[in-house]
Order: structure tokens, then C-alpha cells, then sequence
């Protein structure tokens, strides 16, 4: 039986770790894009060295790529946003997929994978099914400024430079909706839609 491969996406700040959480308690290895990115920025010089040829200087004191600086270049100009995501799908595709491989060959039955531009990337064709998780923008907002002590302004930006709740829904398989109301409701309800998925009846 091929592994079930199942991709979690949907704006940052929508409450995406509720429902892996209730997915690596059915078992499923759960990998997660942007840590992939992260690490691929830290470890592949060929990626950062690409992206100082798009966007400028880019590193900081240790020889890091600086996030930061970065997001601060992209977040306010779409097409330097597109040009970013075009990059990083790319590579992060490439390392997810051979991950995926990796876990099935290991005799693994399920996997996730979380992803905000799943959609747009190679990695939806893989998926058994894609589930968007979806909230209020003020609720991602407050969600954000929380998680990464950042000022409401960039919180709002980030919002703004993302694909709105349309998209998710004319895309995905599946859609659940975090309003935050009731934590517990929530990781029962997306436990049950896992389940379906998983072990269809």
C-alpha cells in the first residue's frame, strides 16, 4: 500500500500546529516546509549565495542569511515576493520530496506535510489529500504578534502579502476553520477529518 501523504496549508497565524499535532498523534511523520527552509538557509550555500544575487547583501555578522532583512525587502513588493517563493519553493520541494522517500522506504504509512505555498509548489501532486486551515485575519494577527514578538504592523503585513481564504478553498481537498473560539472543538474536529483520510470507510 502507497504511503498517504497528506498536505496541511493556509495563512500564516491560522493555527496549523493544533491540527499536525492531532496528526502525529495518529502517526504521522510530519514534515514541516518552512524548517526545511530555515535549515537550507542555514546549510546550503548555493541557495543563499542565490538570493544575495536577487535581493543584495543579505547576510549578518556570522554569515547567516538575515530573515529578516530579507522579509523586509519582499513583503512590500510582490513581485520581489514571487521571485522569493519561486527560489525557496524550489529547493524546499527537492528537500521534501527526498525526505518523503526516505520515510517511506523506512516502511513509514503516513505522512504530512506543512506547507503555506503548497499549492503552488511541485508537492500537491504528491498529496493523497490537502487540507487548508483557515481564520479570521484579526485572529491570525494576534496569533502572530504572539509567536513572534513582532509589532502589529508587520503582523498586518504578512497578512496582506498572502493569498486570501479563497484560494485555499478552491484549491484544497478539504478545509477546516480555526476561529479560536474553542481550541479543544478544533483538534477534535480536524482529529476526526484525519482520521477519515487515513483509514477511509
Amino acid at each position: 500500500m502507497a504511503m498517504k501523504i497528506i498536505g496541511i496549508t493556509g495563512p500564516t497565524g491560522a493555527g496549523k500546529t493544533t491540527a499536525l499535532r492531532e496528526l502525529e498523534e495518529l502517526g504521522a511523520a510530519v514534515i514541516d516546509a518552512d524548517e526545511v527552509y530555515h535549515r537550507l538557509l542555514r546549510e546550503d550555500r548555493a541557495l543563499g549565495d542565490r538570493l544575495e544575487e536577487l535581493f543584495g547583501p543579505l547576510r549578518d555578522a556570522d554569515g547567516e542569511i538575515d530573515r529578516k532583512k530579507l522579509g523586509g525587502i519582499v513583503f512590500s513588493d510582490p513581485s520581489k515576493l514571487e521571485q522569493l517563493n519561486t527560489v525557496a519553493q524550489r529547493a524546499t520541494a527537492d528537500r521534501i520530496q527526498s525526505l518523503l522517500q526516505a520515510h517511506e522506504a523506512g516502511g513509514g504509512e503516513v505522512a504530512a506535510v506543512d506547507a503555506i505555498a503548497l499549492l503552488e509548489s511541485p508537492l500537491a501532486a504528491l498529496c493523497t489529500a490537502t487540507v487548508a486551515v483557515l481564520a479570521p485575519p484579526k485572529t491570525r494577527v494576534r496569533r502572530i504578534m504572539a509567536r513572534e514578538g513582532i509589532p502589529e504592523d508587520y503582523a498586518w503585513a504578512r497578512v496582506r502579502a498572502q493569498k486570501g481564504d479563497d484560494f485555499y478553498r478552491k484549491g484544497c481537498t478539504h478545509v477546516l476553520v480555526n476561529d479560536g473560539e474553542d481550541p479543544a472543538a478544533f483538534a477534535a474536529q480536524a482529529r476526526t477529518l484525519f482520521r477519515d483520510i487515513i483509514e477511509p470507510h
